[in-house]
């Protein structure tokens, strides 16, 4: 079913973009969900800015997935980026994303090091960066960096990105099309939210993958799709059906 079973594939770098009346964080909750219910040798690292990590424990507690329990068992870290973060924005010294880096990095060899785990990394968001003063080289820097580390360990990698001015991409954005495998594009009606659909979603090619293994989806065929108590539903445009 949509999203596509096989986003992201180890290695892979995925984007995920919304705009203000099209929020984006069902999806980021159901690839976490759905990647720590795949196998008990999965694994997921949440690297938070712009959600508290109490909301995401009641998330997915709707869906039945106890974060407490697989923090405790390691399948699961939290990385507060805020924490790593403000030291170095106080500072004029230090490089303002590099303790970020060391601790995600720090985070994966952890893992890797306590068993062979299929691992899935999330960064909500990458926009925050920009908003609390980060320079838009420094912000794609540290993307780029995190890309390269996420491939080189077989990570999955889950970026979301917030678009402000819709139709005026901006250069952060434009950077992170270079640098990912597929884009999720998730965006409102035109009309904007109604009863039965709460926005829409297309698939796009990113710049880093030769060839395509997905079927693509362009905005004027997009997916919609209704958010529930307990998930989401896709279907077609014009139908209530759920699609493949």
């Amino acid at each position: 079913m949509f999203p596509l079973v096989s986003l992201p594939l180890p290695g892979e770098v995925l984007l995920i973009t919304d705009e203000l009346l099209a929020s984006a964080d069902f999806l980021l909750h159901h690839f976490l969900a759905r990647h720590l219910k795949e196998s008990k040798d999965s694994a997921s690292m949440i690297v938070f800015l712009s959600e508290d990590i109490g909301r995401w424990k009641a998330i997915a507690g709707k869906s039945n997935v106890n974060l407490s329990g697989h923090m405790d068992n390691q399948r699961l870290s939290l990385i507060d980026a805020m924490s790593l973060i403000s030291p170095a924005l106080e500072s004029s010294t230090m490089v303002p994303l590099r303790d970020l880096y060391d601790g995600i990095r720090d985070a994966l060899q952890n893992h890797a090091n306590h068993r062979e785990q299929s691992m899935l990394v999330i960064l909500d968001d990458l926009a925050t960066l920009e908003w609390i003063g980060i320079a838009v080289e420094e912000v794609a820097q540290f993307s780029r960096a995190l890309c390269a580390l996420c491939r080189q360990r077989n990570a999955a990698l889950v970026l979301r990105h917030h678009i402000v001015s819709p139709g005026e991409p901006d250069e952060v954005f434009k950077r992170l099309l270079q640098l990912c495998d597929y884009h999720l594009d998730v965006f409102p009606l035109s009309s904007g939210r109604s009863g039965s659909v709460s926005g829409q979603v297309a698939l796009h090619c990113g710049h880093a993958s030769a060839e395509a293994t997905n079927r693509l989806i362009s905005r004027n065929a997009a997916v919609q799709y209704r958010l529930t108590d307990t998930g989401s539903t896709f279907f077609d445009r014009g139908t209530g059906n759920g699609v493949l």
